[in-house]
């Protein structure tokens, strides 16, 4: 048919898409050749499919080297930078070849009123051929300002190093020579510039910047008429990372830590930092944030988001459980589960997230099938994988070569799938694999932020949706563990889930290969042997007996986060009213539980459930402990930060704070805003005395009283205590839904200083429509 699309033009040109293609065709041009018409393709289980696309790594300076400010557009190429097109489309636009960057904004320039925009370019990408890309604007004369990112490594491709003896001074003097006037080097680290005195290798009037000053070089050179170039100077956190490992690179002896009892779960630090090391916490008080020190590359970005939870503790090392040993009452010898060599091909699908070591494990499945003299092949499907996205390995064998047609695993051929990541596993391209009745999976159920949540402090994933998914493709051969959260418990770190989630599958008979080939095989890797051996084992004890293995990580000292269970509205107002007392006092908590017993009254009244006074007795106490400086100073001064400190860390460490509240703030002259300022221990000595005199909140002897933060505070509490009498006057099975969005309205008021200020703002106009609705309700009710 004339028109009709054959093949598509995005994305992956899948095998079963070309052959179905090619069968079509055949089939109409030879009716007659014996193909019969490929069945259509399988339909995915309903729900949208999770995705796990490519995020930039923690601590990698692309998380700050591609932001632009507001209402400027930046231009793609080829490197690590290019995932900034899938995290703001509407920033980062219109990939080009290498060698080619800004050359589209030659032909636009003149057909538009957009004055200026910046170009992406990494330092490998300059010396191939991106120098070429700068003369032909230059050449032009058209208002460009290209961002070289100067970190040392060809990272996308596997940290090799840069062709060519570059340096941030001689790509400066190379600039200068064919005519850029306006240049700036931004780093992380200005005093190597001062100690060295590498400033005075660069041309005249170049400046060296900090990062914190970024946004400000660039407002002020996107007014420049010509072509200017910012040599922005980090480098890759994954290189930094591995090179500090083997002892070759400083590694700062501090990390950071959250407390979670004073984080807003606002997402700031997230906002300035990008970074995927910040992860969810799930508390009795709703979600906080953590970081997760298995991923946090020290890049320290996250303490600029401005919120005070943030520590940083100065010569402690995480605290890693004492390897486990366990004893023959509490785990036997564990039987091992029937192995039948495979007559025909074996297909196991391995899946998970780039970065984490997923690769490794294919690779110990495809040694261990030699070994055992099985032909194999192993086929990685990485792209940008390794960074944070979704990564498969496509592991086949059989005993005869022959039976190995293919190395991808085709439509519903999959024997096993060993899922090292729930949101990887439940997505379509896996589901694909599957069939009922023939595959078996094994996944860690744990949920693993996707690149999402630095940008969406809200983000979340249903786990027993994906689990649903999982379960209508491949049926009862399902095997669901928290991976993560045993491994770490028992391990002390998350990169050990992988092969424990190996060890669950193997001992659950989905994997037809000898113990003694993989123990080989892991050998071979020659990687972290011993704890490799010791994952695989602890997985195959919590495949085989789950309960032993819980009850040993309640019996340890690990640091495992729990969940939290849902509470009685008894319990809720319980813990609030006790919490109170502390903030304040016993009438400060009656004043509470005075407001919450009338709605619970009202609410029994109309018989439709407690909805509406659970969520009253959240948001109202939210209100109420409102986190003003007292309260910062109390939730400092608990011993039970000092306990979660003593979890998470060991060693003679110290502790340094990281506020901007008065007296410790400056002005950023960039944008107005405070800044914080990193202060020693001393200030916890200050939380203890503030914490002690609480009674003085509100009288003449608080200093902070008339804040414009403390003064907003209180206005958002008349204005709820308002709105709940308002509410209650006239409750009515017509106005609870709009009143249950009104007493939830607190959920969305987050953070501390300007970003609870804007937080306030866009919840006042959401409160504003609510009241009409409100209103709207009651009119026709009346009618």
């Amino acid at each position: 048919q004339r028109g009709a699309m054959v093949l598509p033009c995005v994305a992956e040109l899948a095998p079963p898409l070309v052959a179905r293609a090619l069968v079509d065709i055949l089939l109409r041009l030879h009716p007659d050749c014996g193909l019969t018409p490929m069945p259509p393709a399988q339909t995915a289980p309903a729900g949208a499919s999770p995705m796990r696309l490519p995020g930039f790594c923690s601590g990698c300076p692309h998380n700050r080297s591609t932001k632009v400010p507001e209402g400027s557009r930046a231009l793609a190429g080829i490197g690590c930078h290019t995932i900034a097109m899938l995290q703001n489309p509407m920033q980062t636009t219109t990939v080009s070849h290498m060698g080619g960057e800004g050359a589209m904004w030659l032909g636009q320039q003149p057909f538009t009123n957009e004055r200026h925009v910046f170009a992406n370019m990494g330092d490998g990408t300059y010396f191939h051929s991106g120098f070429l890309a700068i003369r032909q604007a230059i050449a032009a004369k058209v208002p460009i300002t290209y961002k070289i990112l100067f970190n040392g490594f060809v990272s996308m491709t596997g940290g090799q190093p840069v062709d060519g003896e570059l340096t941030v001074s001689r790509i400066a003097l190379e600039l200068n020579a064919e005519g850029v006037n306006e240049m700036a080097v931004v780093t992380d680290d200005t005093d190597k510039y001062r100690a060295m005195n590498l400033q005075l290798a660069l041309p005249h009037g170049v400046a060296v910047y900090h990062r914190s000053e970024m946004e400000a070089v660039q407002k002020r050179f996107r007014e420049y008429p010509g072509v200017s170039v910012i040599i922005y100077d980090q480098p890759c956190a994954t290189e930094r990372r591995r090179l500090r490992k083997r002892g070759k690179w400083t590694d700062p002896d501090k990390r950071v830590f959250i407390n979670a009892a004073v984080c807003e779960g606002c997402g700031d630090c997230g906002k300035v930092s990008n970074c995927m090391a910040i992860e969810p916490l799930e508390t009795e008080f709703g979600r906080k944030r953590k970081i997760n020190q298995s991923s946090c590359n020290k890049d320290f970005t996250c303490i600029e988001g401005f919120c005070p939870s943030f520590v940083t503790v100065h010569g402690g090392k995480p605290r890693k459980p004492a390897a486990p040993q366990a004893s023959i009452e509490e785990f036997p010898a564990i039987p091992e589960p029937t192995i039948t060599r495979p007559a025909g091909q074996y297909s196991i699908l391995v899946t998970g997230i780039g970065g984490t070591g997923v690769v490794t494990i294919g690779q110990v499945l495809g040694m261990a099938a030699h070994i055992d003299g099985l032909r194999c092949s192993v086929l990685d499907v990485t792209g940008l994988a390794q960074k944070y996205g979704a990564v498969l390995s496509h592991v086949r064998f059989a005993a005869d070569q022959n039976a190995l047609h293919a190395t991808r695993i085709a439509t519903g051929e999959a024997d096993a799938v060993v899922g090292c990541d729930m949101i990887v596993t439940a997505g379509d391209e896996t589901l694909s694999k599957l069939k009922s009745g023939r595959s078996r999976v094994a996944v860690s159920t744990d949920i693993v932020p996707t690149a999402d949540f630095a940008r969406n402090p809200d983000w979340r994933m249903d786990t027993d949706a994906l689990l649903g998914r999982l379960k209508q493709a491949c049926g009862d051969g399902l095997v669901a563990v928290e991976g993560i959260r045993i491994a770490t418990a028992l391990l002390g770190d998350a990169i050990a889930a992988n092969m424990f989630m190996l060890g669950v599958a193997w001992q659950k008979g989905m994997i037809p290969l000898s113990l003694t080939s993989i123990d080989r095989a892991i050998e071979l890797n020659g990687v972290q042997v011993d704890f490799n051996r010791r994952c695989f084992l602890w997985g195959r004890r919590a495949a085989h007996d789950p309960a032993a293995v819980e009850k040993r990580i309640a019996g340890s000292s690990a640091n495992v986060v729990q969940f939290v269970p849902r509470e009685t509205l008894a319990e809720l107002l319980s813990r609030r009213s006790a919490e109170l007392v502390e903030y304040q006092d016993a009438a400060y908590a009656q004043r509470y539980r005075s407001l919450v017993d009338r709605v619970a009254q009202a609410e029994a009244a109309l018989g439709s459930g407690d909805a509406l006074t659970r969520s009253v007795a959240k948001y109202y106490f939210k209100l109420l402990a409102n986190k003003d400086e007292f309260e910062v100073a109390r939730l400092f001064s608990k011993p039970e930060f000092q306990a979660e400190l003593e979890r998470n860390f060991e060693g003679n460490y110290v502790l340094h704070f990281h506020l901007g509240a008065w007296p410790f703030a400056k002005i950023d002259p960039a944008s107005g805003l405070p800044l914080k300022q990193e202060l020693g221990p001393w200030v916890l000595k200050a939380f203890r005395f503030l914490a002690s005199h609480k009674h003085w909140r509100g009288t003449w002897r608080d200093l902070f009283r008339n804040s414009a933060e403390r003064k907003l505070a209180q206005q958002l509490l008349s204005d709820y205590e308002a709105d709940i009498d308002g509410l209650l006057a006239g409750l009515s099975p017509r106005t609870r839904e709009v009143a249950l969005k009104i007493a939830g309205l607190p959920e969305n008021i987050r953070g501390y200083g300007h970003v609870r200020v804007a937080h306030a703002a866009a919840v006042a106009k959401e409160r504003q429509e609510l009241r009409q609705a409100l209103e709207a309700a009651r009119t026709a009710q009346a009618a």
